[in-house]
């Protein structure tokens, strides 16, 4: 039996729409992912206690506000203090596809835009969860 994946879904900043952060956590649950969803305005230091305490696999940030270049780093940044680097930290939002590469560089697994099935979420979690 495969282990069982937990995910962090988080609405970091001053976004506040949190309908595709919900539709996510929803597909994920519906595939057999322990979820949690931490609410809305949410500090990358908050995130990063949460994704500690519940001892989770990965963590998945929904962006709308424009603050990807600032929010994706500064979670990895906080992981890597906190000796939590092994939690996969992946994104979607409406992130300019200009700023993907720079992110990944950054540490962050992978960016997912408007319009990506959730099928494909499931499948890039499922393939890259350690």
């Amino acid at each position: 039996m495969s282990k069982l994946i937990r995910v962090l879904i988080a609405k970091p900043g001053l976004d506040g729409h949190d309908r595709g952060a919900k539709m996510i956590a929803r597909a994920l649950r519906d595939a057999g992912m322990e979820v949690i969803y931490t609410g809305l305005r949410q500090t990358p230091e908050q995130i990063v206690a949460a994704a500690i305490q519940e001892d989770v696999d990965a963590i998945g940030m929904s962006i709308l506000s424009g603050a990807h270049n600032h929010l994706f780093p500064k979670v990895i940044k906080l992981l890597k203090e906190q000796n939590a680097s092994d939690i996969l930290v992946i994104g979607g939002g409406v992130i300019p596809e200009d700023d993907i590469p720079e992110l990944l560089e950054a540490g962050v697994g992978a960016i997912f835009t408007p319009g990506t099935l959730t099928s494909d979420i499931i499948k890039y979690l499922r393939e890259n969860v350690q």
